[in-house]
């Protein structure tokens, strides 16, 4: 048996390898690093899947967070709305701006934005609502719309995890994932449903005065080279990885229904394992399983966790610890138990290993080693 990855990037490139090497060969032989063809090419494919109007690239996930809130014009004295149950660049990009990140707790079967509580936080000062797709199940978007629409706030999405996710309204219209909201943003960060060999990120957005000026912004904040309208970022995709993606691209769907088999494996599996609470699917959103994240509980998780380490079976925790009890984030005058279910879920979560290339083989000495957990 192969041994076991969390996330198997290698496998996944030798599949794809003649593939990759001949885009990359390309841009070498073009010799255009920055901003090629393959960038513009890539954002027109991008913009084709998700039936967004524009895509623009960036250099990162959280450069497109950032450059949505910019494009925005969200600045100090601000509001702007998420949840502290993600990865930290979320809130990194709000608070980088000197704007305010208000938490709504999470729901603790889907771990995404409780929509009960959002309208509560909304104030003056709110300039923008941020819900996350997590793990890659988008969150309950249409009441989200309906409360930022009532306040007249804008949506960010933060697709980072949940790009091909596809989300039914309540007329029965599908939208993808990033394409519901004012803005969504994605990351091709090497492990997401839609990786590149180094960093990379993409903006979504059907309003064509937002999309000039994110890519603006993007740019140095020039339309016209050596002409600065705004203050902007240095912040492109390279050819390079948009040569690599426009391969990966064409896989996506393959991709996203091999995780979603592994998740079937897991869940079947698993189902009858007392202690273990599955991630729930929501009938409003597809799943991506970006990450396949069970609940232990919480005197139990850690003593799994090295069990299945001693096993030669990788986990992991996303995430330890929310961002409202962070370090860096303590000026904000949170306090243990703000957020209740967000702690909880930080105690007892779980990812065990998703990824493309998982084969029957790893799945079957996962889901025996728990079920057979002494613990």
């Amino acid at each position: 048996m192969i041994s076991i990855q969390m996330v198997d990037l290698k496998q996944q490139y030798l599949r794809l390898k003649p593939e990759i090497d001949a885009a990359v060969q390309r841009v070498l032989d073009s010799t255009a690093f920055i901003q090629g063809s393959s960038v513009y090419k890539f954002e027109e494919q991008l913009a084709q899947y998700t039936g967004s109007k524009h895509v623009v690239s960036c250099g990162n996930g959280t450069d497109a967070l950032l450059a949505a809130l910019m494009s925005l014009g969200v600045g100090t004295g601000d509001e702007v709305i998420t949840v502290p149950f993600t990865f930290i660049a979320t809130v990194e990009a709000i608070a980088f701006l000197g704007a305010k990140p208000v938490f709504v707790d999470v729901c603790a079967d889907d771990f995404n934005m409780d929509i009960r509580q959002l309208e509560q936080a909304i104030t003056p000062k709110s300039k923008a609502i941020v819900p996350v797709h997590l793990y890659g199940q988008c969150a309950n978007m249409g009441p989200i719309l309906d409360i930022a629409n009532k306040h007249n706030i804008s949506i960010i999405e933060d697709a980072c995890q949940a790009l091909g996710a596809v989300y039914t309204c309540s007329d029965g219209t599908e939208k993808k994932a990033g394409t519901i909201g004012t803005i969504g943003c994605t990351s091709f960060f090497p492990s997401k449903n839609l990786g590149g060999y180094g960093d990379g990120g993409a903006l979504m957005t059907d309003n064509d005065a937002l999309a000039e000026k994110l890519r603006a912004i993007c740019r140095h904040g020039s339309k016209e080279r050596y002409h600065h309208q705004y203050i902007g970022l240095n912040s492109r995709l390279d050819t390079l990885q948009a040569a690599i993606l426009q391969v990966k691209l064409q896989h996506l769907d393959d991709f996203i229904a091999a995780r979603q088999q592994a998740a079937d494996f897991y869940t079947h599996a698993l189902s009858e394992v007392k202690g273990l609470v599955l991630p729930q699917r929501v009938p409003y959103s597809t799943h991506t399983y970006h990450q396949f994240t069970i609940k232990v509980d919480a005197n139990r998780r850690d003593a799994l966790r090295k069990y299945l380490s001693d096993k030669q079976i990788p986990t992991a925790v996303y995430y330890p610890i929310p961002a409202h009890l962070q370090a860096a984030y303590q000026y904000l005058n949170y306090r243990e138990g703000d957020f209740p279910v967000s702690e909880q879920l930080c105690k007892e979560v779980l990812s065990l290993p998703m990824h493309t290339e998982m084969t029957t083989e790893q799945l079957q000495f996962i889901t025996e080693t728990i079920v057979n957990c002494p613990l």
